[in-house]
C-alpha cells in the first residue's frame, strides 16, 4: 500500500510507485487522457516539483494492488487535478496501460514480471 499527498516530489511519488511495482511506473501529463487513450509525450511534467504545485486540493489517495489502472489515473485527476499514467514494462520497452486499464496493478505488474522474463 502506498500514500500519495501534496508535500511529495514527482520523482519521489515515481520512486516509490515503481518500488512498490518494480514492472510498472507513473508518469505525470498536462493533459487529461481518456480511459484506454494515451498521453502525448510533449504533454509531461517535469519530475523536480512538489505535486501540490500542480494539484487543486490537499487531499491524498491511498494505492493498493487491487486497484483498476483506470481507478488510479481517475482518483489522480479527481483529488490532484493531474494526470497520470501507468506504464508495464515489455523487455526492454516500457508500454502504456492503455488496451488494459481494467486491470489491476498487481495484474499489470505480474504480466510485466512475465514478459521482461524474456529478454
Amino acid at each position: 500500500m502506498l500514500t500519495v499527498r501534496g508535500n511529495n516530489k514527482i520523482s519521489q511519488i515515481q520512486k516509490e510507485f515503481t518500488t512498490a511495482f518494480p514492472f510498472l511506473k507513473l508518469e505525470f501529463f498536462n493533459q487529461l487522457h481518456k480511459v484506454h487513450e494515451a498521453s502525448p509525450k510533449k504533454a509531461l511534467i517535469k519530475t523536480d516539483i512538489l505535486l501540490k504545485e500542480r494539484i487543486k486540493g490537499n487531499s491524498e489517495i491511498v494505492i493498493n494492488e487491487e486497484m483498476p489502472v483506470s481507478l488510479l489515473e481517475r482518483l489522480f485527476m479527481e483529488t490532484f487535478g493531474i494526470s497520470v499514467q501507468v506504464f508495464r514494462k515489455s523487455g526492454r520497452s516500457w508500454l502504456e496501460t492503455t488496451r488494459t486499464d481494467d486491470w489491476t496493478l498487481r495484474r499489470q505488474n505480474d504480466e510485466g514480471k512475465e514478459l521482461s522474463m524474456f529478454n
